[in-house]
């Protein structure tokens, strides 16, 4: 990008493809950082979010999220599909799209790949979550589901903790193996398992990210989590026995306001703790104790699309990356 068009990008659109937005090296306390300061000013009325949007007309699961901040003066908008019968065309199950607005005028400021957002934002979520809900020396993380969402843990979780072994357990061999690969690069032994107990049974982390067009039955049994463990179900808690997660100590759920608008539950009202809102303001307690079994159980962190589009936009005019568009 020549220096004229740094200077005025700001004053127009700019585009971030994937590559632009890995190129930015956004660490994960930046990130958590950007979703916690926006989940406390939403608590002053200065954020405003509106509940996710799905349509499943067949195999597909169409999705929109829309999110709002006085600082960063923004709007983000989500538009997102998953099919997973795009792989079989060279695609990848998910694409998305987001789009950054001016929260005064509306003008546009950016468009960005979609993808990206997703990823890093759901493990930035499961993050400020962890921080407060696993315990510090936890060292064994499995992954149920070792497709995108996976591979973003493991880097966020990695920053987090003292980790010394993955598990990985999911429906295809290649993401499965690639995981364990990534794993093995950063030092780390990586154990291909067989099944969900094997890969559940004895961790201190839990990440399970099922896809949400495959339609199972719940298949983990929360009686098979050891004292401390910490689960992460960016899957609405799908893969869990609805039945045993009254075995754990502590659920904390995504957004009470959205739930409470959605038809299917992800847990019984009665186990539930609080929401992420409340355990960053610390109104809610993520652990009592070493021994506890916790949970963090959601849909999707809404306000995480706004803070990492935010925070790439921002830190992609301070880098001067990306292609300036003229409206």
């Amino acid at each position: 990008m020549s220096n004229s068009a740094h200077n005025s990008m700001v004053d127009k659109m700019l585009y971030l493809s994937k590559s632009d937005l890995k190129s930015l090296n956004i660490t994960t306390d930046q990130a958590i950082e950007s979703l916690e300061f926006l989940i406390k000013q939403q608590t002053k009325s200065e954020v405003w979010t509106a509940p996710k949007t799905v349509v499943r007309p067949d195999h597909r699961y169409l999705m929109t999220t829309l999110s709002a901040a006085n600082e960063p003066n923004l709007m983000s908008v989500k538009s997102l599909i998953l099919n997973q019968k795009n792989p079989e065309k060279g695609l990848s199950a998910i694409n998305s799209l987001i789009t950054l607005l001016d929260g005064d005028t509306g003008v546009p400021k950016a468009v960005m790949d979609g993808n990206w957002v997703t990823a890093m934002r759901t493990a930035c979520a499961s993050a400020v979550a962890a921080r407060c809900m696993a315990n510090r020396n936890s060292s064994v993380v499995a992954f149920i589901g070792c497709g995108v969402q996976a591979n973003s843990h493991l880097q966020a979780y990695s920053d987090l903790f003292p980790l010394s072994e993955i598990r990985a357990f999911g429906r295809g061999a290649h993401n499965r193996d690639a995981l364990c690969e990534s794993a093995i690069s950063k030092g780390l032994k990586a154990v291909a398992c067989d099944s969900p107990e094997q890969a559940v049974a004895g961790a201190d982390l839990i990440v399970t990210s099922i896809p949400m067009t495959i339609e199972v039955d719940p298949f983990i049994d929360c009686n098979w989590l050891k004292p401390g463990a910490f689960v992460s179900s960016t899957d609405m808690g799908l893969p869990f026995m609805t039945k045993t997660l009254s075995v754990l100590d502590r659920i904390i759920i995504d957004d009470f306001e959205q739930e409470r608008s959605m038809p299917n539950p992800m847990a019984p009202t009665e186990l539930i703790s609080g929401d992420i809102t409340s355990l960053v303001t610390g109104n809610s307690v993520g652990r009592g104790s070493e021994n506890e079994r916790t949970m963090f159980l959601f849909r999707a962190v809404v306000l995480g699309d706004l803070a990492l589009s935010a925070l790439a936009y921002q830190t992609a005019i301070e880098k001067s990356i990306g292609t300036v568009l003229s409206l």
